[in-house]
């Protein structure tokens, strides 16, 4: 058996795998429900965190305020050091919807050592908010909520006894790059997170998405509360993994009526939103880096290099192999791909864009080797992921 057939049957065993075996991620049919009645609606209270969120506070707001939830619901605006119009364009939003009642915006000090930003600006949020909620609603203030969505996940939360419920928020595809790579970023993440392992209370995988998290307070407080992820980078499945370890239960879904607003018309944008954190979920890790170009290589580049040689040549046992392999991989991606509005056709071209990743994820390594962070809102990271500029 010569080595490249090795490699074609490795790459279709995998794909079995991935298909049967891998908690079946790929069906992307984790949702949430319409909300059930419950007799009795707990207080929650929303945690924004903003910094020169102009463009997009209005909206969000305005999808929070809109809540069709039928308990109390307050939230709290933390304005991380906004140089832009966002915490007066936050009021004026409050004052047209007559909720000034219901939003307290809160100023968050400068930057501390040792502190992500947006943890740095949730802490104080969480802080504001008090012991008064049941639960609290972290969300992005780039993000717009459907009217029915809070109901939703309280529904979720009460009925089936999660303690952190978040929801893949729907990432925007409008221009060609976001459309090529945005569902690929949907289909790694659950492959990464298989969103029915991490709903399965019999099992230890974790995971959250850091757009809408809607956990319980005294849950929280009991797995150290913010300050117990403030250095981490990828915040939102670290705080995933305290809640669990502290005898949470966890539930993850995709969004039906949750949106982001944020778009990127070009690659550059995507890449540096990928690459940021890529080396950072390996653990800067060399040997897990290897594992993973190779393990990538394997799955997704091997299947349609391997078909294309086998055709030309033709060596047809081969090809079929390989060729199996691909269009397995075309399965697997095609749900991800329908809930995006595209054609499954699409999945035949993701081992480019499974290149693309491959790329994103070396280019993380070697800025940590070289000591060179990311930049993020106007704040710098060091290698570590520490702040290296804490002023504002």
């Amino acid at each position: 058996m010569t080595m490249v057939l090795v490699l074609a049957i490795s790459s279709l065993v995998a794909w079995l795998y991935l298909l049967i075996a891998h908690h079946r991620f790929w069906r992307a049919d984790q949702r949430l429900e319409a909300a059930k009645a419950l007799d009795h609606w707990p207080h929650i209270t929303a945690i924004i965190p903003a910094r020169n969120e102009a463009e997009s506070i209005a909206r969000c707001l305005t999808g929070l305020l809109e809540q069709t939830y039928q308990g109390q619901f307050d939230l709290v605006l933390v304005d991380d050091n906004s140089s832009d119009d966002t915490k007066a364009i936050a009021q004026q939003t409050a004052m047209e919807h007559g909720a000034e009642d219901r939003l307290t915006i809160v100023s968050a000090p400068p930057l501390a050592a040792g502190w992500t930003g947006k943890l740095w600006a949730l802490s104080h949020g969480v802080a504001a908010a008090g012991k008064k909620a049941d639960f609290l609603w972290l969300t992005d203030a780039d993000a717009l909520h459907g009217p029915d969505v809070l109901a939703q996940l309280v529904s979720k939360t009460q009925t089936d006894g999660v303690d952190l419920a978040s929801l893949m928020i729907r990432l925007r595809t409008k221009s060609l790059w976001e459309r090529w790579i945005v569902p690929a970023f949907i289909f790694f993440f659950q492959m990464l997170y298989p969103f029915p392992a991490i709903n399965d209370p019999r099992k230890k995988h974790a995971g959250a998405a850091g757009g809408c998290i809607l956990v319980r307070r005294d849950r929280l407080e009991a797995a150290g509360g913010i300050a117990a992820i403030r250095t981490a980078l990828i915040d939102d499945c670290s705080l995933a993994r305290k809640i669990q370890d502290a005898g949470g239960r966890l539930w993850l879904g995709l969004a039906k009526d949750s949106y982001s607003l944020r778009g990127s018309d070009g690659l550059m944008p995507l890449w540096v939103m990928v690459k940021r954190t890529a080396f950072t979920q390996l653990h800067y890790s060399t040997l897990l880096l290897l594992a993973t170009l190779l393990g990538l290589s394997l799955v997704f580049l091997v299947p349609p290099a391997l078909t294309v040689v086998a055709i030309v040549t033709g060596q047809w046992s081969l090809a079929g192999i390989a060729g199996l392999a691909w269009l397995l991989m075309t399965i697997a991606y095609a749900p991800t791909l329908r809930d995006y509005g595209q054609s499954p056709i699409k999945g035949l071209f993701l081992p480019i864009i499974a290149a693309l990743y491959t790329a994103m994820t070396l280019h993380s390594a070697i800025d940590h080797w070289r000591g060179k962070g990311s930049h993020w809102k106007g704040r710098d990271y060091s290698a570590d992921g520490e702040t290296t500029r804490t002023g504002t």
